[in-house]
């Protein structure tokens, strides 16, 4: 299970979970194996049989399910981009706190 936050900002606002590219994902299920937060599902009788279900469980910047993945079906965000968007939330609601603040 993750955390709720992660730099002060609510973890459900952070775009960063594994994207599968079933065009190289060969079944292996190494990254299921791998990941203790479960972010993973596997359905015997869906195609593609992998999915990611809980998004929020991975743990941000985390990458290491990605990296023991074979055929490198597994990418994530651009880890910049994602701290450049973290940095943005948590200067906006500073923002609105002071301004909650000088409202008061």
């Amino acid at each position: 299970m993750s955390e709720s936050t992660f730099m002060g900002v609510e973890r459900d606002r952070i775009d960063w979970s594994p994207r599968i590219d079933f065009s190289k994902c060969n079944d292996c299920m190494d990254c299921v194996k791998f990941c203790p937060h479960q972010v993973f599902e596997v359905d015997e009788n869906a195609k593609p049989k992998l999915k990611v279900k809980n998004p929020n469980n991975c743990v941000v910047f985390c990458r290491a399910c990605a990296k023991t993945c074979g055929p490198d079906a597994i990418t994530f965000p651009d880890k910049t981009e994602t701290t450049k968007m973290i940095k943005a939330i948590r200067k906006a609601e500073k923002a609105a706190e002071k301004e909650a603040e000088a409202n008061e």
